[in-house]
């Protein structure tokens, strides 16, 4: 199911990377959010990328670095369409492969949806808004899918037992805060929205980074070594030892 060589340690650093720039944007956004502050369990996830001062969705939405948040999505979704087709060989037997590639290609899409077309008043006013709720349920559902089938098909993947429960895990509880998110928002309840939009975002996130670290030392300890009889330096100083006494 997975490639080999460059184009597979190259994959894995992409993967690595998506989760961890996303989340670094998110930090130094929120950071910026001052009047009010920002609450993560209160606020939308998506605000952060709404400069304001407005009011969106009910919501104070004030992110002076909504562009920082915009383009990390942007950048999340590139580097999660690229990496799923560097790490996962399509070419290899069985349909497994190009099905994790499909979800990482409509996650991926979606992510950037959400950075291009932001929830701000102006978007809603004029109907682009529509882009973005299209893109944020495929990156829900998509990349929670994604998680819990590389979970569910870790064997193949070489996972170890512990990563592949974790996977699935991360899978269901993302799924499930997705469906709160959405009785939370559908319902007009608007009880800590934030914190279930989290709850179904952070596992696809966590997923991604939990893959790319699992083959990573993976691939690092496969790596070949020299053969018995090359010459290392190391051989070649205890040799010159041996022979001076």
């Amino acid at each position: 199911m997975l490639r080999r060589g460059t184009a597979l340690r190259t994959g894995i650093l992409l993967l690595l990377a998506g989760p961890v720039l996303s989340w670094l944007a998110e930090l130094i956004t929120a950071a910026a959010w001052q009047h009010p502050h920002y609450a993560p369990l209160h606020n939308y996830v998506s605000h952060l990328g709404v400069k304001g001062p407005e009011t969106a969705f009910d919501q104070i939405a004030h992110s002076p670095l909504a562009w920082v948040m915009n383009t990390g999505w942007v950048v999340y979704g590139l580097i999660l369409i690229g990496s799923a087709f560097l790490v996962f060989d399509s070419r290899a037997a069985g349909r497994r492969p190009v099905v994790l590639q499909v979800l990482a290609v409509l996650a991926g899409i979606g992510v950037m949806l959400v950075g291009i077309f932001h929830v701000s008043q102006a978007n809603v006013d004029n109907g682009l808004i529509a882009f973005h709720l299209i893109g944020a349920q495929p990156a829900f559902v998509c990349g929670n899918l994604f998680a819990l089938l590389t979970g569910a098909w870790g064997r193949s993947l070489g996972l170890p037992p512990a990563v592949r429960r974790a996977q699935i895990a991360l899978g269901v509880t993302g799924l499930t805060g997705f469906v709160l998110f959405m009785i939370d928002v559908r319902g007009a309840i608007a009880w800590n929205i934030g914190l279930f939009e989290r709850m179904a975002v952070y596992p696809v996130m966590t997923g991604h980074l939990l893959l790319a670290v699992t083959l990573l030392l993976r691939t690092a300890a496969r790596r070949p070594r020299a053969p018995e009889g090359d010459d290392t330096s190391a051989e070649l100083v205890g040799r010159a030892a041996a022979k001076a006494l």
